[in-house]
């Protein structure tokens, strides 16, 4: 049986009204003197129809006072909310920043030792109309020392204005601070297990990131000791916790683990098998010199030398090379180099941008996505599908398109909405996968603040548009670019090649994912994108616009596939059980399999892969389906699972995150007995054949 310390913190609480001399002076309950004080303040004063406000609480314990966490741990109450609000108004749940610890006489409290904030969204319905906008409510909450505990309440109301859709907004630059000390969602989902009255905690956590005395605060009362020491290793990628068991039943817990000051991960964990596996960790294991400053550092590096790789692949070169040349017309005329420059970057860095907030959004609402997210929708691929087809009839002299320049107009200056588009439209093809050096980068994006985490996906669009910047703003790189004349016209049609190439491998991706009947559909699709484009660069030829016709032809044509595009079915038919008549024959990835592979100690190596990454195939084809590995594998007997990340898998996302990676390759060796090997990202034959010949 065991006994609720709450419940003593309850008598304690009323002892100390009843029988301190000045417990009058302590409690508030009309104009009295609070200890832990409470202000409402708002981010805004003013507020939209239909948006959001956030208010916060900033509580002021005084000296030798604190207050609790939403879990306040053995004793304690958390803080509580009585709204009253106008109607169409709603207020959501309340946001506890990441708590401190006070173990007293055996008893643990999760505590806020000095100020601190909880953050309260108000929801305002479209029907709101303009107006003051009055909002009060009666909070309670308990304010302790290391001796005496006091319930205090307090009445608090605040008027709002509600303004019209074009009124400006300004905003309180506390909330920054207030949010910074929030929890950040951790995006993968840990497991957790209670045998023999032992708690154990599995938590995906890159091996990489710097842990200052971690500890986890769970929110479901009851099911751990508080009080109990909580020991933590380290197993490759995940963080193992063990701790002494309260009680059972719940298959879903979540918490808050504590990775260093004010800086804490928010989690759900789902009932599975978890065992104690891994390093110790001590406090002291830690990496002194690693913050989360030098994490971004790290990471913004590697973004910036993974994004200029990426100017390598098929379908941006052409673009980035026709571009250069470009520039290398302007002769002297500076300001439009650079203004080109500068332009062309935006909109790489836009998009990039873009598509990380996006990612970082999915993975805060509980979805399992990865970099790279938006090609394992055929719809995106389809549309992409028409765009580099477009692009390689227009390197092909068939039509010109003014706003986006590449070919015979060089002579002229492109115009800033020109680069701009053009480099928006190189970032969206050139990140299919990840490359060298941003597969850190980017698996640093799941535990490092949103802020901080736009940074690195800016930092990859800076990488991709570095080449263009360095010939603008360092002539002695310019002045020794070929210069336009008649043979850019050869050069131009040559570079209409590989786009075709990539329009070629959109299709082969799209038969992979959807099956023979995308095929047949992919093909006549281009034939009549061709019809459109050749119609629309006839009429130039003779003179004539036919620009507004062509755009609505082209985006009829667009969504005519898309609707015709196989529906799930079709998709989920396609899906590979495998690959058994390859050089090298594998099994679908599944973290079973590979447990009981482990378990019979046999060597493993599992690699992840996708149809649209082309780091994965140029990998596979001069490294992993080769005979001489097969070979080395077959006689040291190991195992090969693949994890194919064509189309979305949580399972598989939720395994990358775990390995610190936001997308693929990932290619990992298990020796038997052993902690796994994370291979680099470009293989090559020896790399995998000395690996297996180093473990036999």
């Amino acid at each position: 049986m065991t006994f609720d310390f709450r419940i003593l913190a309850i008598i304690l609480a009323f002892t100390g009204v009843v029988f301190s001399p000045t417990a009058e002076a302590q409690v508030r309950m009309g104009n009295g003197e609070l200890n832990v004080p409470a202000t409402m303040v708002a981010e805004s004063q003013r507020v939209k129809p239909g948006q959001n406000v956030t208010l916060a609480f900033v509580m002021e314990p005084k000296p030798t006072w604190h207050g609790y966490w939403e879990n306040p741990g053995d004793a304690g109450i958390g803080m509580s909310f009585d709204w009253t609000l106008p109607a169409g108004v709603t207020a959501g749940k309340a946001q506890f920043q990441v708590p401190d610890r006070l173990l007293i006489s055996g008893i643990m409290n999760y505590v806020y030792k000095g100020d601190y904030a909880v953050l309260v969204n108000l929801t305002l319905s479209d029907r709101v109309q303009p107006g003051p906008l009055p909002i009060s409510v009666k909070s309670e909450w308990l304010s302790c020392t290391d001796e005496i505990c006091v319930p205090e309440q307090d009445e608090m109301s605040i008027t709002l204005q509600v303004v019209g859709k074009d009124a400006d907004i300004v905003l309180d630059k506390r909330f920054d601070g207030f949010r910074a000390a929030l929890p950040r969602p951790l995006g993968s989902e840990a497991s957790f297990a209670v045998t023999d009255d032992l708690f154990r905690l599995s938590i995906p956590l890159p091996a990489g990131v710097a842990l200052d005395t971690p500890y986890f605060f769970i929110h479901n009362d009851g099911i751990v000791d508080y009080a109990a020491p909580q020991k933590f290793s380290r197993d490759g990628d995940r963080l193992i916790l063990e701790t002494q068991a309260r009680g059972e039943g719940l298959d879903m817990i979540s918490g808050v683990l504590k990775i260093g000051d004010h800086m804490g991960l928010s989690f759900t964990a789902t009932r599975g098998e978890v065992a104690m596996t891994g390093v110790p960790l001590r406090a002291e294991d830690g990496p002194k010199d690693q913050n989360l400053a030098s994490l971004l550092f790290l990471a913004l590096g590697g973004a910036i030398v993974g994004g200029l790789l990426l100017n390598l692949m098929p379908c941006v070169f052409p673009i980035l090379s026709l571009k250069a040349i470009s520039l290398a017309k302007a002769g002297g005329n500076e300001a439009v180099v650079r203004r080109d420059a500068l332009a062309y970057t935006a909109g790489v860095v836009l998009v990039a941008t873009s598509l990380g907030a996006i990612l970082l959004g999915l993975r805060a609402s509980g979805a399992a996505v990865g970099w790279a997210f938006q090609l394992q929708d055929p719809r995106i691929i389809f549309v992409l599908l028409a765009l580099v087809t477009a692009i390689g009839f227009n390197l092909a002299g068939m039509f010109e398109l003014p706003n986006v320049n590449f070919g015979n107009k060089l002579a002229r200056k492109d115009g800033a909405a020109g680069s701009f588009w053009t480099g928006a439209l190189a970032a969206f093809v050139a990140t299919p996968c990840t490359g060298p050096f941003m597969a850190a980068a980017l698996g640093a994006t799941i535990i490092l603040p949103p802020v901080a985490a736009l940074v690195i996906f800016a930092g990859l669009g800076v990488g991709l548009a570095l080449p263009f910047l360095l010939i603008a703003f360092v002539p002695a790189i310019r002045s020794r670019l070929p210069k336009p004349g008649p043979w850019l016209d050869g050069f131009r049609k040559a570079m209409a090649v590989p786009m075709f190439l990539t329009s070629i491998g959109l299709i082969w991706l799209l038969g992979r994912q959807i099956g023979t009947d995308a095929l047949g559909l992919s093909l006549i699709f281009l034939l009549l994108v061709a019809l459109i484009l050749w119609w629309f660069g006839g009429a130039q030829m003779k003179g004539s616009s036919r620009g507004a016709l062509t755009s609505a032809a082209m985006v009829a044509a667009i969504l005519g596939g898309i609707i015709a595009l196989p529906g799930e079915a079709a998709m989920d038919s396609q899906k590979l059980a495998g690959n058994s008549a390859a050089t090298l024959p594998s099994e679908p990835f599944s973290e079973a399999r590979l447990s009981e592979l482990r378990a019979s100690d046999q060597p493993v190596f599992a690699y992840f892969t996708a149809d649209w990454c082309i780091t994965c195939k140029a990998n596979e084809a001069a490294a992993i389906q080769r005979t001489e590995t097969a070979d080395a594998f077959a006689a040291a007997q190991v195992a090969v699972l693949m994890g194919d990340w064509t189309r979305p898998d949580p399972a598989i996302s939720q395994f990358l995150e775990k390995h610190g990676r936001a997308g693929v390759p990932l290619y990992l060796y298990y020796a038997p007995g052993q902690e796994p090997v994370i291979l680099p990202q470009i293989l090559t034959v020896a790399t995998l054949t000395e690996l297996v010949g180093k473990a036999a």
